[in-house]
């Protein structure tokens, strides 16, 4: 393992720990020439889908792609990192369990979507725009509208809101 701070390819292991459910490994590094440490992660590499991109180019599946837009539409958001790896670990599991070697980056981002309109909906605006790529702020308050539209419906076993009696 190569120092993130000085480059020494050689390292010792201070300590180990499987990390959720065992998806991964979770290791702390020292360095043997800066003595500095560091963390580093050990995921099974798996076969996961190509992403399909409008422009019909492939490319194979980037988690931290993935964690870094999502990361980047909560920026400045009460949306803690362990929320937005819960969203990319669930999204990941998706992608294990699907038969097909690819996917389009339109269902990927629906995916997105899904998960932060749910988290959060400031980053899930933030997303929709970049992901859906307003054209201008009509497009955009089509989007917010929507979402008020869905915070208005009751949700099931919700009971009806009766206005207050007045009083004189």
């Amino acid at each position: 393992m190569k120092c993130p701070f000085c480059g020494h390819t050689e390292d010792r292991v201070v300590d180990s720990r499987v990390g959720r459910e065992g998806e991964f490994i979770r290791r702390r590094r020292e360095c043997l020439k800066c003595h500095r440490r560091y963390t580093t992660y050990e995921y099974i590499e798996d076969v996961l889908p190509h992403v399909v991109k409008k422009d019909s180019r492939r490319e194979p599946f980037d988690r931290q792609k993935l964690r870094g837009s999502i990361l980047k539409s909560c920026e400045k958001r009460s949306v803690g990192v362990q929320a937005v790896d819960d969203v990319v670990a669930d999204i990941e599991a998706r992608l294990h369990e699907r038969a097909e070697k690819e996917i389009s980056s339109v269902e990927l981002g629906e995916m997105v979507m899904e998960h932060l309109q749910k988290l959060d909906q400031v980053a899930y605006v933030r997303f929709a725009s970049v992901y859906r790529q307003f054209k201008d702020i009509n497009q955009f308050m089509d989007e917010v509208k929507g979402l008020l539209k869905d915070d208005k419906k009751p949700g099931p076993g919700a009971k009806p809101i009766r206005p207050l009696a007045r009083t004189k």
